[in-house]
């Protein structure tokens, strides 16, 4: 269902997934399918600026999709990997017990790709932002993918490091799912500066057996996404402002 200023408390969900087609969102998304977990979604309309209006900013300050309103908490969520977190720990799946000694290794890699290889992204995708005139841009971009594709070859040696099991071990946790997110915005935006994971051979790996759960292909139809979703994507079957606005 459409926003249009409608806020949780007019809902009856347990949990309710603020998002618009591919974004960030998509990373709860994959979880919450994963999880088998009951929950309704409300989309945000990016391209009328949707996210930016004083009701949707009641809900996240920043203006920032997604949001994840749990009515055992006393107010929404926002942050993907806290978000994610959230749900891990709510059901005891997807990630270690916060007192496990495998712990460790989910939170790094978990914060890395939060605050390291998706900040860069971003950076790329909205490089506008971040610097002015065409020169400065494309310095900016061009020296940010390069750095994303440094981030792709890291964990690509983690993972063979990791015998070709998952990035925090031997078990599959939120720490996939949402590198398997930042691996298909790679290769789909910013468009012309697309990149080419062929290289990565224990990534290619992983993004093979996500792509074919269930729970992922149940995520992508909800989000408009057909054919592979995470090798050689394709764009999401909408209006690409909603997805980059």
């Amino acid at each position: 269902m459409p926003f249009a200023g409608r806020r949780w408390s007019d809902m009856n969900e347990p949990l309710i997934l603020y998002y618009s087609p591919d974004s960030a969102n998509l990373v709860v998304r994959f979880v919450l399918e994963e999880l088998e977990l009951a929950y309704g979604d409300v989309l945000v309309d990016r391209s009328s600026r949707e996210h930016m209006k004083a009701e949707y900013r009641a809900l996240n300050p920043q203006g920032l999709i997604p949001v994840l309103v749990d009515s055992e908490q006393d107010a929404p969520m926002f942050e993907t990997g806290a978000i994610v977190l959230h749900l891990a720990d709510k059901t005891g799946r997807l990630a270690p017990a916060p007192n496990a000694p495998e712990r460790g290794q989910l939170l790094k890699w978990l914060f890395y790709i939060s605050n390291t290889l998706h900040a860069d992204l971003r950076i790329a995708f909205y490089v506008h932002r971040y610097a002015e005139g065409e020169q400065a841009t494309d310095t900016l971009r061009n020296a940010v993918v390069r750095r994303v594709q440094g981030h792709f070859a890291l964990i690509d040696a983690e993972l063979r490091k990791a015998g070709g099991n998952f990035l925090a071990g031997t078990d599959l946790t939120i720490a996939d799912f949402y590198l398997a997110a930042c691996a298909r915005w790679a290769q789909l935006y910013p468009q012309g500066y697309e990149q080419d994971l062929g290289a990565y051979r224990y990534l290619v790996a992983l993004l093979e057996r996500l792509q074919e759960r269930a729970s992922v292909k149940r995520a992508a139809a909800r989000e408009l996404i057909c054919g592979s979703v995470f090798l050689n994507p394709r764009l999401p079957e909408t209006d690409l402002s909603a997805v980059l606005g």
